[in-house]
């Protein structure tokens, strides 16, 4: 029996995710499919996850990563700890031990992870190493700071990743509120202490690449690290302006790849 994979958010014309997995599916000689649900409203899962009876798991994007954790029956520890998801493990079981076990839906067990702080952890790494942020041993020299421009679901998992790393973190937003500036207190003094900046904001993807987050870009250094969450583009203009401060930056690819790859590997780790 075919096996289907998919990604729940809305609106998902501009995932990779279905090409990236159905490509590697091929490549793999895996018998599966993976397919967009797009769901203008998040109560409509439930009747999907009944219907697709050959769907074993789900990956989650905007604006979902949160909302979706009210459906599942149980979360990782590290999907616990970021308070988002953005992988989804469906387990069918019978219905007398769906009733025993009280699950959510119906005849299914669902366990919710997140692997975007896999992805991201692996994929900055080398980049932090190479900008003096990282020592050889991996830990993070001291003062290290980041700023996390958005607030939603991916920002809390890169939160976790960095400050795991031993890298402090403040969250940058259009509103203020404790632990977090606005974008109008990114003062010379702000961007100079906080070497590392992630943009976790859809500002700049496609197809409004001609916009950017409005940070002084002119505080830029070669010193600092830009990464951005977006995709498409492969250069947003968040990381041209990086590019042109002399700034070491990546796009998003890299750790849409490496999140990926983990979520296969979490829906088949009891095949």
């Amino acid at each position: 029996m075919q096996k289907k994979y998919g990604l729940l958010g809305h609106p998902l014309g501009h995932s990779f995710s279905r090409k990236f997995h159905n490509e590697r599916f091929a490549r793999l000689g895996i018998d599966a499919e993976y397919v967009n649900f797009d769901l203008e409203d998040i109560s409509a899962l439930p009747a999907i996850l009944r219907s697709e009876t050959t769907l074993c798991g789900l990956n989650v994007t905007i604006p979902y990563k949160q909302q979706v954790i009210p459906f599942l029956d149980e979360l990782d520890r590290v999907a616990a700890r970021i308070e988002a998801v953005n992988t989804i493990c469906i387990h069918r079981i019978p219905m007398d031990e769906s009733i025993i076990r009280d699950s959510r839906i119906p005849g299914l067990w669902l366990k919710g992870y997140n692997t975007d702080i896999i992805g991201f952890r692996d994929s900055i790494r080398p980049l932090l190493a190479k900008a003096g942020i990282l020592d050889s041993a991996g830990v993070a020299i001291a003062g290290a700071a980041a700023l996390i421009l958005g607030t939603g679901g991916a920002s809390k998992a890169i939160r976790v990743a960095l400050e795991d790393m031993g890298i402090s973190t403040a969250f940058v937003s259009r509103s203020s509120g404790p632990g977090r500036f606005t974008y109008e207190q990114l003062t010379p003094d702000v961007m100079a202490s906080h070497r590392i900046v992630v943009n976790c904001s859809p500002v700049g993807m496609f197809p409004h690449v001609d916009e950017c987050p409005a940070i002084p870009y002119s505080c830029l250094t070669p010193n600092h690290v830009c990464y951005d969450l977006i995709y498409n583009p492969e250069v947003t203009q968040f990381l041209a302006k990086a590019n042109e401060k002399g700034a070491f930056i990546l796009g998003g690819g890299a750790m849409l790849e490496g999140q990926a790859i983990a979520s296969y590997n979490y829906w088949t780790a009891n095949d």
